[in-house]
């Protein structure tokens, strides 16, 4: 699956957002070319190469043609909702703006839907939010992650005055996401003001999960905000694929993933599974329930490593109508299992080994291996696995320290029998 994470170690805003995208590799043209669906105009968007203490980026500023109104909520609700937006970059602005809404009106003590943006109420707020959802859907990001975001120090000058940093909305936004922020900086002389606006902490909170994921990085973007500061003012951003963590031990835990589902077309799970399955699920599986008021419905569950916990429960919600996943804490004591190879006169199939207490207990030919054999030779698929477990038996009963770790070890038709098992 591919993932972003973002890296807020000086805040985070709409341009810098924007400018790590374009860093990272999203053409500028393809976010004006996205934009253009909204119907807005007065601004255009520019990008400049920036070189700070020895790193490079990029910085995108919204250049005004003219002074701009600001809007309320319903204003920009309506006019996301009926633009030429992607729709699913549409969904995702919405999302965003909405929550900047929500904070807003807990600040002033006013209904969400009377709350009148200032600041974030411009052609600039606009651009910028809804280029970032533009961006990364174009880097074909499927989950976003970000780092504990610096806020800054002091005060920040605005709409009504001097205000503490983090700005009321920016701190109403950490606050309803239970996000951790953070007030470290490098040594300096002056406080360094507002380092995380409330455009970049509604971005960052609404389409980011907090937390580090396990990911192989392709490309590194830095994107520069518009002040120079005694280190490198830029939003660091990576993107590449997800990496799915191997089973932890007890101490790392792992957690079944479940949600009650009523409302989705069967055929939706089996895509489901294997996206699960692809970013580490341990296992999973669907048990039909009845729900209340009698109506069927199906429990999706999956097994997991509790590191891999935020990564699963978004696909689950991606993929699913549910309203909410749960998570249990599990114990699990597991059997050792090893891969060897046999190879059959018509070619070489893998067998699965089963071992406890230091002995292989069970014997297992892979189905499909066997079925790729009979298709080539034309063969009843049960000739073919026969053979390969007739091969594969000849590891019964071993110890597996005696299998050392040769994935490859194989045994051949030629064997007239089993190899001689040692004594214990």
């Amino acid at each position: 699956m591919r993932i972003a994470y973002l890296d807020p170690f000086s805040g985070a805003s709409g341009d810098m957002v924007l400018g790590a995208l374009v860093d990272a590799g999203v053409p500028l043209d393809t976010i004006r070319s996205a934009l253009a669906g909204l119907p807005l105009n007065g601004y255009h968007l520019v990008a400049e190469e920036v070189a700070q203490h020895g790193i490079h980026g990029t910085r995108v500023s919204v250049l005004l043609d003219a002074e701009q109104p600001a809007r309320d909520w319903a204003a920009i609700r309506e006019m996301i909702a009926g633009s030429a937006l992607d729709p699913a970059v549409a969904r995702s602005a919405l999302d965003v703006f909405g929550n900047l809404a929500e904070a807003e009106a807990a600040v002033h003590g006013v209904p969400v839907d009377t709350i009148h943006f200032h600041e974030v109420g411009g052609v600039d707020a606009i651009v910028d939010i809804c280029g970032a959802c533009a961006g990364f859907a174009a880097l074909g990001v499927e989950a976003i992650y970000a780092g504990p975001p610096a806020v800054g120090s002091g005060f920040v000058r605005a709409a009504h005055g001097l205000l503490p940093v983090p700005a009321p909305a920016t701190a109403e936004l950490l606050a309803l996401a239970g996000a951790t922020f953070t007030t470290h900086l490098p040594p300096h002389e002056q406080p360094p003001g507002e380092l995380l606006t409330p455009t970049g902490a509604a971005l960052l909170t609404t389409l980011a999960r907090p937390g580090r994921p396990s990911i192989a990085p392709d490309r590194v973007g830095y994107g520069f905000g518009q002040r120079e500061l005694p280190w490198p003012n830029a939003l660091r951003l990576y993107v590449g694929e997800g990496v799915a963590l191997p089973a932890m031990d007890a101490e790392g835990g792992e957690v079944v993933l479940e949600a009650n589902i009523d409302d989705l077309d069967p055929r939706a799970y089996e895509l489901l599974s294997e996206r699960l399955f692809a970013a580490g699920a341990l296992d999973v599986w669907l048990t039909p329930i009845q729900m209340k008021k009698g109506r069927p419905a199906i429990t999706l569950a999956a097994l997991a490593p509790a590191t891999l916990r935020p990564i699963l429960e978004d696909l689950i919600v991606r993929n699913t109508t549910t309203l909410g996943v749960r998570a249990t804490v599990v114990d699990r004591t597991k059997a050792a299992r090893l891969h060897r190879v046999v190879v059959t006169r018509w070619g070489d199939v893998r067998v699965k080994l089963r071992g406890w207490q230091g002995r292989i207990i069970d014997v297992s030919p892979e189905y499909d291996d066997c079925l790729a054999l009979a298709r080539a030779h034309d063969l009843p698929l049960r000739d073919v696995t026969a053979e390969a477990q007739r091969l594969g038996d000849s590891y019964a009963g071993r110890r597996l320290a005696d299998l050392g770790d040769d994935a490859l070890a194989t045994a051949s038709i030629d064997q007239a029998r089993p190899p001689k098992r040692r004594n214990a």
